[in-house]
Protein backbone atom coordinates (compact mmCIF):
# COMPACT_ATOMS: atom_id res chain seq x y z
CA UNK A 1 0.00 0.00 0.00
CA UNK A 2 1.64 3.45 -1.21
CA UNK A 3 0.64 6.76 0.99
CA UNK A 4 0.37 9.61 -0.60
CA UNK A 5 2.17 12.88 1.04
CA UNK A 6 3.49 16.68 0.07
CA UNK A 7 6.78 16.41 -0.45
CA UNK A 8 7.05 20.57 0.22
CA UNK A 9 6.39 21.60 3.79
CA UNK A 10 3.22 22.50 4.69
CA UNK A 11 3.22 26.63 5.49
CA UNK A 12 0.49 27.17 8.31
CA UNK A 13 -0.41 30.75 9.31
CA UNK A 14 0.01 31.06 12.39
CA UNK A 15 -3.82 31.21 14.31
CA UNK A 16 -5.45 29.51 11.28
CA UNK A 17 -6.38 26.13 10.48
CA UNK A 18 -4.31 23.73 7.97
CA UNK A 19 -4.38 20.59 6.99
CA UNK A 20 -1.82 17.90 6.75
CA UNK A 21 -2.53 16.08 3.80
CA UNK A 22 -2.06 12.46 3.28
CA UNK A 23 -4.42 9.70 1.09
CA UNK A 24 -3.77 6.16 -0.07
CA UNK A 25 -5.98 4.07 -2.79
CA UNK A 26 -8.40 1.70 -1.41
CA UNK A 27 -9.94 -1.92 -2.55
CA UNK A 28 -12.94 -2.14 -4.32
CA UNK A 29 -14.34 -3.73 -0.72
CA UNK A 30 -12.96 -1.03 1.42
CA UNK A 31 -14.72 -0.39 4.90
CA UNK A 32 -14.06 1.85 7.34
CA UNK A 33 -13.67 -0.77 9.97
CA UNK A 34 -10.97 -2.16 8.25
CA UNK A 35 -8.91 1.18 8.52
CA UNK A 36 -6.59 1.80 11.44
CA UNK A 37 -5.17 5.75 11.04
CA UNK A 38 -2.71 7.24 13.22
CA UNK A 39 -1.43 10.82 13.22
CA UNK A 40 1.72 11.55 15.45
CA UNK A 41 4.78 13.76 15.85
CA UNK A 42 7.61 12.11 14.62
CA UNK A 43 9.97 13.02 17.07
CA UNK A 44 8.18 12.41 20.41
CA UNK A 45 5.91 10.16 18.75
CA UNK A 46 2.95 11.89 20.74
CA UNK A 47 -0.27 10.97 19.94
CA UNK A 48 -2.19 13.50 17.72
CA UNK A 49 -5.22 11.66 16.19
CA UNK A 50 -5.98 7.98 15.93
CA UNK A 51 -9.36 6.17 14.10
CA UNK A 52 -9.76 3.13 14.17
CA UNK A 53 -13.10 0.62 14.22
CA UNK A 54 -14.84 3.33 12.43
CA UNK A 55 -14.48 5.66 14.78
CA UNK A 56 -12.25 8.38 16.42
CA UNK A 57 -10.17 6.98 19.06
CA UNK A 58 -8.70 9.59 21.08
CA UNK A 59 -8.43 8.51 24.88
CA UNK A 60 -4.54 9.06 24.72
CA UNK A 61 -4.63 12.20 22.45
CA UNK A 62 -1.19 15.13 23.55
CA UNK A 63 -3.31 17.09 25.40
CA UNK A 64 -2.21 20.31 23.38
CA UNK A 65 -4.31 19.00 20.53
CA UNK A 66 -7.57 18.17 22.27
CA UNK A 67 -10.52 19.73 20.42
CA UNK A 68 -7.89 20.66 17.53
CA UNK A 69 -7.54 17.98 15.28
CA UNK A 70 -10.36 16.15 12.89
CA UNK A 71 -10.58 13.91 9.85
CA UNK A 72 -12.40 14.73 6.62
CA UNK A 73 -14.88 11.34 7.65
CA UNK A 74 -17.24 11.60 4.59
CA UNK A 75 -14.15 11.12 2.10
CA UNK A 76 -12.41 8.55 4.32
CA UNK A 77 -14.14 5.73 1.98
CA UNK A 78 -12.26 7.19 -1.38
CA UNK A 79 -9.01 6.99 1.04
CA UNK A 80 -8.20 10.84 2.01
CA UNK A 81 -6.95 10.72 5.53
CA UNK A 82 -5.84 14.05 5.87
CA UNK A 83 -5.42 15.62 8.83
CA UNK A 84 -7.28 18.62 10.09
CA UNK A 85 -5.43 20.91 12.64
CA UNK A 86 -7.16 23.85 14.27
CA UNK A 87 -5.47 27.08 15.25
CA UNK A 88 -2.30 26.63 14.10
CA UNK A 89 0.19 27.23 17.29
CA UNK A 90 4.05 27.78 17.30
CA UNK A 91 4.72 24.95 18.99
CA UNK A 92 2.85 22.73 15.88
CA UNK A 93 5.64 23.06 13.63
CA UNK A 94 7.59 19.96 12.82
CA UNK A 95 6.78 16.86 11.47
CA UNK A 96 3.96 14.58 11.90
CA UNK A 97 3.96 10.96 10.57
CA UNK A 98 0.44 9.46 9.24
CA UNK A 99 0.40 5.54 9.57
CA UNK A 100 -2.19 4.10 7.61
CA UNK A 101 -3.20 0.26 8.35
CA UNK A 102 -6.28 -1.80 6.22
CA UNK A 103 -4.54 -5.12 5.01
CA UNK A 104 -1.22 -4.20 4.61
CA UNK A 105 0.43 -0.95 6.86
CA UNK A 106 2.62 1.89 5.75
CA UNK A 107 3.46 5.72 7.07
CA UNK A 108 4.82 9.09 5.56
CA UNK A 109 5.85 12.32 7.07
CA UNK A 110 4.49 15.58 6.54
CA UNK A 111 6.51 18.74 7.80
CA UNK A 112 4.76 21.80 8.63
CA UNK A 113 5.95 25.06 8.93
CA UNK A 114 4.55 27.88 10.64
CA UNK A 115 4.22 31.63 9.11
CA UNK A 116 3.84 34.98 10.68
CA UNK A 117 1.96 37.94 9.55
CA UNK A 118 4.45 41.13 9.76
CA UNK A 119 3.28 43.97 9.39
CA UNK A 120 5.77 46.43 8.08
CA UNK A 121 4.10 49.70 7.24
CA UNK A 122 1.13 49.39 5.47
CA UNK A 123 2.34 46.11 3.80
CA UNK A 124 1.81 42.65 5.32
CA UNK A 125 4.34 39.96 4.73
CA UNK A 126 4.47 36.43 5.39
CA UNK A 127 7.41 35.30 7.36
CA UNK A 128 8.56 32.10 8.00
CA UNK A 129 10.68 31.20 10.68
CA UNK A 130 11.62 31.63 14.54
CA UNK A 131 7.86 33.56 14.73
CA UNK A 132 7.64 35.41 18.31
CA UNK A 133 4.44 36.34 20.31
CA UNK A 134 3.90 39.81 21.53
CA UNK A 135 0.62 40.74 22.63
CA UNK A 136 -0.95 37.47 20.80
CA UNK A 137 0.57 38.13 17.65
CA UNK A 138 3.18 36.46 15.67
CA UNK A 139 6.65 38.61 14.95
CA UNK A 140 9.78 37.68 13.00
CA UNK A 141 12.96 38.47 14.98
CA UNK A 142 14.93 40.78 13.78
CA UNK A 143 18.74 41.41 14.15
CA UNK A 144 19.88 44.52 15.32
CA UNK A 145 21.99 47.12 13.30
CA UNK A 146 25.78 48.15 14.39
CA UNK A 147 25.53 50.13 16.92
CA UNK A 148 26.50 54.05 16.66
CA UNK A 149 28.81 55.18 19.60
CA UNK A 150 29.42 58.81 20.52
CA UNK A 151 31.29 60.60 23.28
CA UNK A 152 30.09 64.04 24.69
CA UNK A 153 32.08 66.08 25.43
CA UNK A 154 34.10 64.89 22.59
CA UNK A 155 37.17 67.09 23.24
CA UNK A 156 39.06 69.29 26.31
CA UNK A 157 38.54 66.61 28.59
CA UNK A 158 41.04 66.06 31.72
CA UNK A 159 41.86 62.86 33.23
CA UNK A 160 38.49 62.37 36.50
CA UNK A 161 36.38 64.56 33.86
CA UNK A 162 32.53 62.84 33.78
CA UNK A 163 31.64 62.46 30.61
CA UNK A 164 28.73 60.15 28.94
CA UNK A 165 29.10 57.58 26.17
CA UNK A 166 25.94 56.65 23.94
CA UNK A 167 24.93 53.51 22.16
CA UNK A 168 21.98 53.31 19.35
CA UNK A 169 20.67 50.32 17.90
CA UNK A 170 18.01 50.09 15.74
CA UNK A 171 15.08 47.98 13.79
CA UNK A 172 15.56 44.98 16.07
CA UNK A 173 12.89 42.45 17.25
CA UNK A 174 12.29 41.58 20.21
CA UNK A 175 13.92 43.96 22.89
CA UNK A 176 17.58 42.89 23.08
CA UNK A 177 19.59 42.96 25.88
CA UNK A 178 22.54 45.65 26.00
CA UNK A 179 25.93 44.97 27.83
CA UNK A 180 28.44 47.71 28.04
CA UNK A 181 32.52 46.64 28.73
CA UNK A 182 35.50 48.53 29.21
CA UNK A 183 38.85 48.76 28.28
CA UNK A 184 39.57 45.27 29.94
CA UNK A 185 36.75 43.04 29.33
CA UNK A 186 35.12 44.35 32.76
CA UNK A 187 31.10 44.55 33.03
CA UNK A 188 30.18 48.12 33.46
CA UNK A 189 26.54 48.08 32.99
CA UNK A 190 25.34 49.17 36.11
CA UNK A 191 26.66 52.47 35.32
CA UNK A 192 24.33 52.30 32.39
CA UNK A 193 20.41 54.26 31.65
CA UNK A 194 18.84 51.81 28.69
CA UNK A 195 15.68 52.63 26.77
CA UNK A 196 13.78 50.44 24.02
CA UNK A 197 11.07 51.99 21.81
CA UNK A 198 9.37 50.48 18.87
CA UNK A 199 8.84 52.36 16.04
CA UNK A 200 5.71 52.36 13.44
CA UNK A 201 6.82 49.35 11.66
CA UNK A 202 7.20 47.69 15.41
CA UNK A 203 10.93 47.19 15.62
CA UNK A 204 12.56 48.45 18.55
CA UNK A 205 15.21 51.44 18.59
CA UNK A 206 17.75 50.68 21.15
CA UNK A 207 19.36 53.64 23.14
CA UNK A 208 21.82 53.02 26.21
CA UNK A 209 23.67 55.87 28.36
CA UNK A 210 27.05 54.58 29.98
CA UNK A 211 28.48 57.62 32.59
CA UNK A 212 32.07 57.58 33.04
CA UNK A 213 35.27 59.41 34.80
CA UNK A 214 37.85 60.39 31.76
CA UNK A 215 41.02 57.97 31.93
CA UNK A 216 43.49 58.82 29.03
CA UNK A 217 43.50 55.39 26.31
CA UNK A 218 40.53 53.89 28.22
CA UNK A 219 38.64 52.26 25.78
CA UNK A 220 34.48 51.28 26.08
CA UNK A 221 32.38 48.81 24.14
CA UNK A 222 28.47 48.20 23.47
CA UNK A 223 27.14 45.11 22.52
CA UNK A 224 23.60 44.87 21.80
CA UNK A 225 22.23 40.60 21.63
CA UNK A 226 19.10 39.81 20.34
CA UNK A 227 18.07 36.85 22.27
CA UNK A 228 16.23 34.81 19.92
CA UNK A 229 18.03 35.09 16.56
CA UNK A 230 21.40 34.72 19.35
CA UNK A 231 22.59 37.61 16.97
CA UNK A 232 25.05 39.98 18.75
CA UNK A 233 26.92 43.40 16.91
CA UNK A 234 29.27 45.61 18.84
CA UNK A 235 30.89 49.20 18.27
CA UNK A 236 33.72 50.41 20.38
CA UNK A 237 34.90 54.32 21.62
CA UNK A 238 38.32 54.72 23.13
CA UNK A 239 39.67 57.93 24.39
CA UNK A 240 42.05 59.70 22.87
CA UNK A 241 44.61 62.53 22.67
CA UNK A 242 41.90 64.41 20.05
CA UNK A 243 40.03 64.23 23.59
CA UNK A 244 41.78 65.58 26.00
CA UNK A 245 42.68 69.28 26.64
CA UNK A 246 46.21 70.25 27.15
CA UNK A 247 47.10 70.03 30.86
CA UNK A 248 47.67 73.65 32.39
CA UNK A 249 50.55 72.64 34.66
CA UNK A 250 52.08 71.07 31.42
CA UNK A 251 51.63 73.86 29.53
CA UNK A 252 53.35 76.40 31.96
CA UNK A 253 56.34 73.60 32.92
CA UNK A 254 56.89 73.34 28.79
CA UNK A 255 56.68 78.04 28.73
CA UNK A 256 59.10 77.52 31.99
CA UNK A 257 61.40 74.88 30.00
CA UNK A 258 61.32 77.36 26.78
CA UNK A 259 62.23 80.38 29.10
CA UNK A 260 65.20 78.86 31.22
CA UNK A 261 66.40 77.73 27.50
CA UNK A 262 66.43 81.19 25.69
CA UNK A 263 67.88 82.64 29.10
CA UNK A 264 70.60 80.13 29.04
CA UNK A 265 71.49 80.15 25.46
CA UNK A 266 71.89 83.98 25.86
CA UNK A 267 74.12 83.94 28.89
CA UNK A 268 76.07 81.25 26.55
CA UNK A 269 76.55 83.77 24.26
CA UNK A 270 77.35 86.40 26.08
CA UNK A 271 80.31 84.47 27.83
CA UNK A 272 81.21 83.33 24.67
CA UNK A 273 80.97 86.88 23.29
CA UNK A 274 83.13 87.64 26.23
CA UNK A 275 86.22 85.66 26.15
CA UNK A 276 86.44 86.28 22.64
CA UNK A 277 86.72 90.01 22.83
CA UNK A 278 88.89 88.93 25.76
CA UNK A 279 91.48 86.61 23.47
CA UNK A 280 91.50 89.39 20.90
CA UNK A 281 92.49 92.12 23.47
CA UNK A 282 95.13 89.67 24.96
CA UNK A 283 96.40 88.96 21.53
CA UNK A 284 96.55 92.68 20.53
CA UNK A 285 98.58 93.16 23.15
CA UNK A 286 101.20 90.61 22.84
CA UNK A 287 101.62 91.35 19.04
CA UNK A 288 102.06 95.19 20.33
CA UNK A 289 105.01 94.17 23.03
CA UNK A 290 106.77 92.57 20.19
CA UNK A 291 107.02 95.69 18.43
CA UNK A 292 108.96 97.44 21.25
CA UNK A 293 112.34 96.99 20.65
CA UNK A 294 114.72 96.12 23.53
CA UNK A 295 116.61 98.63 25.84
Amino acid sequence: MEIQVPEEPVVALYGQDTTLHCSFSPEANFSLKDLSLIWQLTDTKRLVHSFSDGRDQLTDQGGGYANRTALFYDQLSQGNVSLLLRRVEIADEGSFTCFVRVRDYNSAAVTLQVAGEIRLGSAIHLSLGAVVLHDGFPFLPAPYSKPNLNLEPNKDLKPGDPAVVTCQSSYGYPEASVLWQDSHGANITENVTTSQVANEEGLFDVYSVLHVLVEPSSTYSCLVRNPVLQQETHASVTITGQHLAFPAVALWVTVGLSICIVVLLAVLAYICQKKIRQSCEEEENAGRASLVPAA
